[in-house]
């Protein structure tokens, strides 16, 4: 059996390409998994469990489908989904992660996480990032009506969208200092993780050792998985 890891989907009904492929693939491919594991961005925005945006009732069906089929749903809060919480978890069947979590897939330990906390050469971002998942940050926008949520969140992608026009390539993209030392302070010689929207697999020596980072693709790109099973992993893209 395979289990199967994604990230980076964003998900949107004024993309509705993007969801009919993630629909196909929970049909096809997750429903036959060990496993699936979404490493974050899921959507492209999430105000809120009370959110009732239509566009999300297909997505959170065909993951609460996964569940009644058998098959175990991690999910990882990525920098665009970081506010969904026990409600959805209850409504998808959904297992939420930590940050940063350590799978023994075929007997090898790997790392899994997001993304962005790798990103540290970006300050701007670490900083904004730091805010907006303050515990007393989220409870006093989680308390706003959800059409002021939606606007600031609008507000939000908008000043993002500009300020990765902005930045360079190299400063978006992680740090290898800081993926060292998680994958030290872990003990692993796996990592795995999306967010840089940069699909590929890089070697490198790690305390002289051999160690490999995994990267994950953004489905609005291009759709993206990695496969593992008893004969290691494969990073794919998807035909749309």
């Amino acid at each position: 059996m395979t289990t199967l890891f994604i990230s980076d989907l964003h998900l949107d009904a004024e993309r509705p390409a993007g969801i009919t492929q993630f629909l196909d693939f929970m049909e096809s491919e997750a429903s036959q998994a060990t496993a699936l594991y979404i490493l974050g961005d899921l959507f492209e925005t999430w105000i809120g469990d009370d959110d009732t945006n239509p566009g999300h009732a297909p997505i959170v069906a065909a993951l609460a489908t996964l569940k009644l089929q058998s098959v175990p749903c991690f999910f990882m809060h990525g920098n665009r989904d970081f506010l969904i919480g026990r409600r959805f978890a209850t409504a998808t069947g959904c297992i939420l992660l930590a940050e940063y979590e350590v799978l023994v897939i075929e007997g090898e330990k790997v790392l899994l996480t997001h993304g962005d906390l790798l990103c540290t050469d970006d300050k701007p971002y670490m900083a904004l990032r730091a805010e907006v998942r303050d515990p007393r940050w989220q409870r006093e926008f989680l308390a706003k009506p959800i059409q002021k949520r939606r606007a600031i969140a609008d507000d939000l992608r908008e000043k993002s969208q500009a300020a990765t026009a902005a930045k360079t390539e190299e400063i978006m993209d992680v740090n290898q200092g800081a993926v060292e030392a998680a994958m030290r302070q872990h003990d692993v010689s796996i990592l795995l993780h999306g967010h840089t929207h940069r699909p590929d697999v890089h070697r490198f020596s790690l305390d002289g050792a051999a160690a490999t980072r995994i990267v994950l693709g953004a489905w609005h790109e291009q759709g993206s998985v990695v496969r593992w099973d008893e004969n290691g992993f494969v990073l794919e893209s998807l035909q749309r």
